[in-house]
């Protein structure tokens, strides 16, 4: 076990005093025995990993839910009473449900693992006074280890040398672009993003090389923090969880009242205790809707797909629907938002800085500052015949963007250079903050070109390139140029300066003597583009009820910037950085939380701090995110959205993945969610009508002291079969057209609403008015029981199937939907019929459903009561219709 250690602030000491500290020495490194020594102490330089969920696993979720629970009570008790028939189909339905949720997340948790790529790296350390190869595993606090370009940096430490290095930190601290890092002492309010005498495990290293002393390693180093987060960080059940739950305590607490009622009512008036009980089993049987789990399961199964169709890929079931539920987006920035790479946006020359009035020499000098940038750009092409989309550009994120840029306006560096070859050039430092070459030019001439911080390049120039020629720089101009890059740096943007001049007499001389006098040559200003589609996409989040924000490690102007760009109305106080977030109590940030539009330089710990306040106030909060520093809060938030070019860590934690990082298929997703969650609702009306129907049907007849007006064994196959298929049908239903304009739900909004209970409690009512008429009728008119007990179960199963069309749509009458679109419905309706034609006049059918046929005139009026029930339906849908639109 790793022992606890004094919390020391590396980045506040010195590099001597951290190897002095670790028991280690600069020149030798650890010697074999103390590194023994350190590991038994200490323990092994791992994480500790979460296994994925094992297909029982997967199994055992499908018929962990309420509903699946009285099913099964259900077909238990009808074991009991010898209901054999009734028990069949029931489990039969529990079987069908754990299938269909079985495949499906199975085939997802399938895919997330074909995703995953598990590699284990080494570390080159020095041990004994010698470089050595080890496992990054058998890393030790002490440890001093050399890191070089593309190395993976093993284990959190403080840097000893640097020689330009440069680590892309962007999966820890959320920032894309790569820091800088030194060896001098930080402050010790240093925040984690900005400590550039540290490297972190799990990093990775861009350019340059380096040697580092191991402060921390495993569970508590700054990933390992993370690590710890997520364990301890408890998953919230989905708002469908819990709405599910919250309908089968409803259903299972109006069954138990029924059933009680009707025991003890039929014990009362002289009924037998037993007798009495199997009538109370049998009006369960008809309560419970067998149909419904199955249906759900089927309709977040769909949606499941549909989302991959649209290239997300939902990890969990019941997560489907929690997309049609967000009302809240915490989006990251980089490959969420942006491309994540740098473009140029702008290049200011002095023509526009100083005003001159506009002639065709203005885009000679754009086109001499492109040209000097790119020539001093080290990055390169690494297969330059393929064609321009298929190019491998190699380089820092800076060099790349000029060099394409240039090539983009037709600057063909490769060809230029044969006749203006490359002398001498000095290499960019963190102390000259600029990169120089020098090219020959024609005859005997050359000419320096030079790129680099503005700051630097402005004071080493005297002139600036005006008319064709050079003119010296006035101290007007230089405040001119000072106020234009304040300007370009206040929008977020990264800045190069470029300059250059004419060298004479040059013979192998010190070139850096010649940096100076340079002729300014203008800003280029580069920026991290929005990904196509984005404001689109936010105005459609903006439209449909949803507040998207910004939550980034980028530095607060970079995230204004982007979130101006993509249309938010944002002013100062809008703008939350995370050491101010700390600076807040609870209070006081749920006071404020509702005006923030952008975090900016946020940590994990900020992100926990940002949903929480979110879910306090009753929000359904997804959260996107693809670094390791990510994983908590996708884990807390109600839907976690993990970039697909992101972390395993990420990935393993989230509802949602993104194959292709754009932030239009969480549109995409929230939109399918919300026709997942419409169409339970239209199951769930359906269902449940016919439910209620039965209950009311069988209650007032036991009530009346009449018989039974349908058999138990008639009730499932009503449930199942007639109803079955249109249930499910339902799943195919298209999305209605005012999705995305509606206001988003909050997780208190239960699966009944209010006007869905009112129009299952009135379809109940006109439905069992129509069949007890029929009923009362029937027996008055001498019918034999048999016979009137099989025009009661087709008038049930003719009103049944009549009402499928009326939940097509609950915002919308018969007359304003199209029958048609839906193709499984229609089929599913045409098998409902050829279903009930053989319950009434297939042998074996009869003999199980105990029914018999029925003639012409039957059928005359079971299809007349079918369409009178129809149309008080379709009127009482019109009332609500009517009512909202006033």
């Amino acid at each position: 076990m790793y022992k606890i250690m004094e919390n020391i602030l590396w980045h506040n000491l010195k590099w001597e005093q951290a190897v002095k500290k670790n028991g280690s020495n600069f020149e030798c490194g650890l010697d074999t025995q103390k590194a023994k020594n350190q590991q038994k102490k200490f323990g092994f330089n791992r994480l500790p990993e979460e296994k994925m969920l094992s297909k029982f696993d997967i199994l055992w979720h499908q018929v962990k839910s309420p509903l699946i629970y009285i099913l099964i009570f259900a077909g238990i008790l009808t074991l009991i009473f010898k209901e054999y028939t009734d028990s069949v189909v029931i489990f039969g339905a529990v079987f069908l449900n754990t299938v269909v949720g079985y495949f499906q997340e199975n085939k997802a948790t399938n895919a997330l693992r074909q995703l995953k790529k598990m590699v284990k790296y080494s570390a080159r350390v020095i041990r004994d006074g010698n470089e050595k190869i080890i496992d990054s595993s058998e890393l030790v606090v002490g440890d001093i280890f050399i890191l070089n370009a593309g190395d993976k940096v093993p284990a959190d430490a403080r840097l000893i040398e640097v020689h330009n290095l440069k680590i892309n930190e962007m999966s820890l601290t959320g920032e894309w672009l790569p820091a800088k890092k030194h060896i001098d002492v930080l402050d010790s309010e240093t925040p984690l993003a900005d400590r550039d005498n540290m490297v972190y495990m799990g990093t990775l290293v861009e350019d340059g090389k380096a040697k580092a002393v191991v402060v921390e390693i495993g569970i508590k180093t700054e990933i390992g923090n993370v690590a710890k987060m997520v364990k301890e960080t408890e998953e919230e059940k989905t708002p469908l969880q819990k709405k599910i739950t919250h309908l089968s305590k409803v259903v299972g607490m109006i069954i138990g009242i029924f059933c009680v009622g009707i025991f003890i009512e039929g014990v009362l008036t002289g009924g037998g205790i037993i007798e009495m009980f199997e009538v109370a089993v049998a009006v369960a049987v008809a309560a419970i809707p067998e149909g419904l789990p199955v249906a759900m399961t089927v309709i977040l199964a769909l949606g499941m797909t549909r989302i991959l169709k649209r290239k997300g890929l939902v990890r969990k079931l019941v997560s489907a629907e929690t997309l049609g539920s967000t009302s809240i987006i915490c989006t990251d920035k980089t490959a969420t938002l942006t491309e994540g790479k740098m473009r140029v946006s702008e290049i200011a020359n002095p023509y526009q800085i100083f005003g001159i009035k506009y002639n065709d020499k203005e885009n000679s000098s754009s086109m001499m500052a492109l040209k000097i940038a790119s020539f001093c750009s080290d990055a390169f092409i690494e297969n330059p015949d393929e064609v321009m989309k298929k190019w491998i550009v190699r380089g820092d994120p800076t060099g790349k963007a000029l060099l394409v840029a240039g090539i983009e306006a037709g600057i063909n560096k490769k060809e230029i250079e044969k006749e203006m070859p490359i002398i001498d050039e000095i290499p960019f430092s963190p102390i000259n903050k600029y990169i120089a070459k020098l090219y020959q030019a024609k005859g005997n001439s050359k000419i320096l070109y030079v790129s680099g911080a503005p700051e630097k390049i402005l004071a080493l120039s005297g002139y600036a390139r005006i008319n064709g020629g050079t003119e010296k720089l006035s101290k007007e101009n230089l405040k001119q140029l000072e106020l234009k890059l304040k300007g370009l740096t206040g929008k977020g943007m990264r800045v190069v300066a470029v300059g250059y001049r004419d060298v004479q007499n040059y013979k192998n001389q010190n070139l850096e003597k010649e940096v100076e006098d340079l002729v300014f040559a203008g800003f280029i200003a580069l920026r991290d583009p929005l990904k196509k589609g984005v404001k689109s996409a936010i105005k459609i989040c903006c439209e449909a009820g949803m507040k998207p924000i910004i939550v980034t490690g980028d530095h607060k102007l970079t995230a204004k910037a982007v979130a101006e760009e993509i249309g938010f109305k944002i002013k100062e106080k809008d703008i939350l950085e995370g050491k101010d977030l700390d600076n807040l109590s609870d209070d006081d940030f749920d006071k404020r939380v509702k005006d923030i539009q952008v975090y900016a330089r946020v940590e994990p710990k900020h992100k926990m701090r940002i949903i929480a306040a979110w879910q306090k106030r009753g929000e359904v909060v997804a959260m996107t995110g693809d670094g390791i520093n990510d994983a908590p809060a996708l884990k807390k938030a109600d839907i976690g959205v993990a970039i697909g070019s992101g972390t395993e860590v990420a990935k393993d934690v989230s509802d949602l993945i993104l194959l292709t990082d754009s932030f239009n298929v969480i549109v995409s997703a929230v939109e399918e969610g919300r026709a997942i969650i419409d169409n339970i609702r239209k199951v769930i009306t359906y269902l449940l009508s016919d439910s209620f129907t039965e209950v009311i049907l069988i209650g007032v007849s036991l009530f009346l002291g009449l018989p039974l007006p349908i058999l138990a064994v008639q009730i499932l196959w009503v449930n199942l079969i007639e109803d079955g298929l249109p249930s499910i049908a339902l799943a195919f239903e298209p999305k209605e057209k005012d999705l995305m304009s509606r206001k988003p739900q909050g997780k208190d909004v239960s699966l009944l609403t209010r006007e869905m209970k009112v129009i299952i409690l009135i379809i109940g009512f006109l439905t069992d008015l129509v069949l007890l008429g029929l009923f009362f009728w029937l027996l008055q008119n001498d019918y034999e029981i048999r016979h009137i007990q099989t025009m009661i179960f087709a008038a049930l199963t003719i009103d049944s199937l009549f009402y499928v069309f009326s939940c097509k749509s609950l915002r919308r009458n018969l007359w304003h939907i199209n029958l048609f679109s839906n193709k499984f419905l229609v089929f599913a309706w045409a098998s409902g019929f050829f279903a009930l034609f053989a319950a009434l006049y297939f042998p074996p059918l009869q003999s199980l459903l105990k029914t018999v046929p029925l003639g012409f005139s039957d059928w005359m009026i079971l299809i007349g009561l079918g369409m009178i029930n129809l149309a008080l339906i379709e009127l009482t849908k019109y009332y609500f219709i009517i009512r909202k639109q006033v």
